[in-house]
């Protein structure tokens, strides 16, 4: 008995061990924190190399169940929400909306962004994603807000996506930040999570890697690019960066590829940011360090492949603001 026990609590490890990895990962820097991620790490090594990983997302889809095996996490950062009530979720479509239906924006109403924001008329940013958002968010918010001239809100949730909206629904988070923040610019970087069967398609699922599949996922991007344009956002969305393990970043390369078709349908309501040119070596493939402006050698990535380091954070932060003042002629200071 305590062998069979024993064999099934190592099978459960390698099929959950990428779950694992990424709550070990957000987890609060510690001893704890490093012999968790030592642990893990092999088996989620395993898991996505064997293809593994990928089971136990088709078994979440057709069991209905939730993915990430723990609870999202919600960082807010910023002044207090507006008073007011929250509208409520907004229920999803029973179907699949045909792609050409996502390149229908509402730019034609967005105000200009304020080309010279100041202190008593700052630039509301918001700033939304998964973990990987956080990573970003967190130094971002920092470095906006020592503008002086820029209020930043970060709404980050752990193990989240647009492929499962019955574990979280973002469209549903979007249209409550923008009630209570009413930011003129939305940053978002999201997608680790979310090369899985979809939810919420047609016959309940849409299995990742079909055409289908990049049909749907590539109206939910656009729809949430709508919602935020609707709101009189205009949208900055930051590509997945390169990963360490080659399927990941195989996936992650085919999701920026669609995320970036949806910012060209949306030419006026939002601009696409490649990570890759801030976190990946000279030919934008994955790498663990990076030089700083005096030549020291920079740490990056977390162990894991696919986080960032607080270094690495900072580095797309400062990406992000000069896409801010070159692609989107921001006038932010120094």
């Amino acid at each position: 008995m305590l062998f069979i026990g024993a064999v099934c609590f190592a099978v459960w490890l390698v099929l959950d061990a990428p779950s694992l990895q990424r709550s070990a990962t957000v987890s609060p820097l510690g001893a704890r924190r490093t012999v968790s991620l030592d642990i893990v790490g092999p088996f989620a090594a395993l898991s996505r190399g064997t293809g593994l990983s990928h089971l136990v997302g088709w078994t979440d889809g057709e069991l209905g169940r939730t993915p990430g095996g723990g609870p999202s996490l919600a960082v807010i950062t910023g002044p207090p929400p507006a008073k007011g009530p929250k509208p409520p979720p907004g229920p999803r479509p029973p179907g699949p909306v045909p792609v050409s239906a996502s390149s229908t924006t509402t730019t034609s109403t967005l105000p200009v962004l304020s080309a010279h924001p100041t202190s008593a008329d700052p630039l509301r940013v918001l700033v939304v994603g998964d973990s990987l958002g956080i990573d970003l968010g967190q130094p971002l918010v920092n470095d906006l807000a020592a503008t002086g001239v820029v209020t930043p809100v970060l709404d980050g949730r752990v193990d989240t996506g647009l492929s499962r909206p019955d574990y979280f629904d973002w469209p549903a988070e979007l249209r409550v930040d923008m009630a209570n923040h009413r930011p003129q610019l939305v940053v978002v970087m999201m997608g680790a999570n979310d090369p899985q069967s979809l939810v919420g398609g047609a016959g309940g699922g849409i299995v990742y890697g079909t055409p289908a599949w990049n049909a749907d996922y590539a109206q939910r991007v656009g729809a949430f690019i709508d919602e935020a344009n609707a709101g009189g956002a205009h949208v900055l969305w930051v590509g997945m960066p390169p990963m360490a393990g080659s399927q990941l970043n195989g996936e992650m390369q085919d999701l920026n590829g669609v995320v970036h078709s949806q910012g060209e349908a949306h030419p006026v309501g939002a601009t696409y940011l490649s990570s890759a040119l801030s976190l990946g070596d000279a030919h934008g493939d994955f790498t663990a360090y990076l030089p700083s402006s005096s030549g020291a050698e920079v740490n990056v990535r977390t162990p894991d492949g696919i986080h960032l380091t607080p270094g690495g954070g900072e580095r797309l932060s400062q990406a992000v603001l000069a896409s801010m003042r070159s692609i989107l002629h921001i006038d932010l200071p120094d």
